[in-house]
């Protein structure tokens, strides 16, 4: 009659996509989300960690370096700008990754609740038929 399998399989143990279909149409965060999370990350990581480091590392440079401020931060500064960069290109990567995560867990709790309570009503079904007296 049809198709013995259907075409929105999802795994028995994390429902999960099981199909590339199913796992581009309602699981995946929009490009468009995706790269302002991404933004948003990178904005984050790096000026937190442009703040940290320099809170951080100027103190060193100037216990260790004698001579005027100019100095300090023209040694102080680059490893600030590396760790900078570093911190913001892996919160540029991360925070898309929770935002899929984050929607990947929410469709899957809807969808494994929704299969638990439909599992429910034919239990139900079930009971009712077998329990009747004709």
């Amino acid at each position: 009659m049809g198709d013995p399998k259907p075409s929105h399989e999802r795994c028995h143990l994390c429902s999960g996509p099981l199909s590339k279909d199913l796992e581009t149409s309602s699981w995946t965060v929009a490009p468009l989300i995706r790269d302002g999370f991404s933004m948003i990350g990178t904005a984050i990581g790096g000026t937190a960690s442009a703040v940290y480091g320099f809170n951080h590392v100027m103190p060193i440079v100037r216990r260790w370096v004698k001579g005027p401020m100019w100095l300090h931060f023209f040694i102080g500064v680059p490893p600030v700008i590396v760790f900078s960069s570093a911190c913001a290109g892996l919160a540029g990567g991360a925070m898309p990754a929770l935002a899929q995560l984050v929607s990947s867990s929410y469709h899957a709790a809807m969808s494994s609740s929704a299969l638990a309570h439909s599992s429910s009503q034919e239990d139900n079904m079930h009971k009712r038929k077998s329990s009747s007296p004709l």
